[in-house]
């Protein structure tokens, strides 16, 4: 029977706890038999988990060295930093050739114990740039469900830790196996790892008492008219590439980027809001033709508008959703 062990740590977010634990105990062989052994282990006997409540945790780390599969549940933001003698298990864990996954910010921890360097990883888009920044030896990626190394896995938030469960269970006893493990746990097996997240694309933050707030408000008010390098340069009485220099200075992208985003912002706003057509959207974001549109649209969010609305704008119907 394969050995999953569940490393909490102080601030553990149950919810990430618990979707490994549960979709892995589920899972059942061909014949019914259990097909993997879940526990629990922390570095002391009771855990902190956020939410206030106390965990009582019979395994110590010396569960790493016998498991299979150690899974790296998130931790909420103010928890304290991991001790050496949890990174060092880690590492003896990753060094006998034990696979490793972290679930949203459980991502901290592996990069912490230099178990990322190197490597592509992901973790709840919120965070992303957190990891990055902390960990400029990482490859983050902020647009995937989760990342598979082979030995080293990585997953966006708690919900996309299912889909990387889902990923890991096929890979080690096949697609029936997996497919009946979705079943239970009211889930599709299809997605894939590299679906992009639902990200909502703020603005890059400009300072109070920038020289570019008046420019920035009127591109928010003019979205759906044609704004150019040129026009934008014009408002602020400076030249085209003097303007860009100092967009990019304080902005930390270009102005024609910073635009796609602004127009991505408005249609995610009239997809979740309205029940305009996507052609009408298109119209008052600013993208020309429903074309350009949707092709913009998927590359900077993972999907389409479509697909995204259906997510993201319903109503409720005798307390069902209701996709509008």
């Amino acid at each position: 029977m394969h050995s999953v062990a569940i490393l909490v740590l102080d601030g553990v977010v149950p919810f990430d706890m618990a979707a490994p634990m549960q979709v892995f105990d589920w899972t059942r062989l061909p014949d019914g038999r259990r097909a993997y052994r879940v526990r629990l282990c922390a570095e002391r006997p009771e855990v902190l988990a956020d939410g206030g409540f106390t965990l009582r945790v019979e395994r110590g780390l010396e569960a790493l060295a016998d498991a299979d599969t150690v899974i790296v549940p998130g931790r909420a933001e103010d928890a304290p930093p991991p001790s050496a003698a949890v990174l060092a298990a880690l590492r003896a864990a990753a060094g006998s050739g034990t696979r490793i996954a972290s679930v949203c910010v459980g991502a901290f921890v592996l990069a912490e114990a230099g178990l990322l360097d190197g490597l592509r990883a992901t973790t709840h888009w919120v965070a992303a740039d957190r990891l990055a920044r902390a960990f400029p030896d990482v490859d983050v990626r902020p647009d995937v469900l989760y990342v598979d190394n082979g030995q080293i896995l990585t997953s966006a938030g708690a919900a996309a830790a299912l889909d990387m469960c889902l990923h890991m269970i096929r890979r080690d006893l096949g697609s029936a196996v997996a497919a009946n493990a979705a079943r239970m746990s009211v889930m599709p097996l299809e997605r894939e790892g590299g679906q992009a997240q639902f990200i909502v694309h703020e603005h890059p933050p400009v300072p109070r008492g920038s020289d570019l707030e008046p420019l920035l408000d009127w591109i928010g008010d003019n979205l759906a008219h044609e704004v150019t390098l040129g026009a934008m340069a014009a408002r602020v009485s400076m030249s085209e590439r003097t303007f860009s220099r100092r967009f990019r200075e304080q902005t930390g992208t270009t102005p024609l980027q910073w635009l796609l985003r602004a127009r991505v912002r408005r249609a995610q706003y009239l997809l979740e809001n309205s029940d305009y057509t996507v052609e009408r959207i298109a119209q008052q974001a600013g993208f020309g033709s429903p074309t350009a549109f949707r092709e913009r649209f998927r590359k900077v969010v993972g999907t389409t508008p479509y697909a995204y609305r259906s997510t993201f704008n319903g109503r409720r119907v005798n307390g069902e959703r209701v996709p509008r």
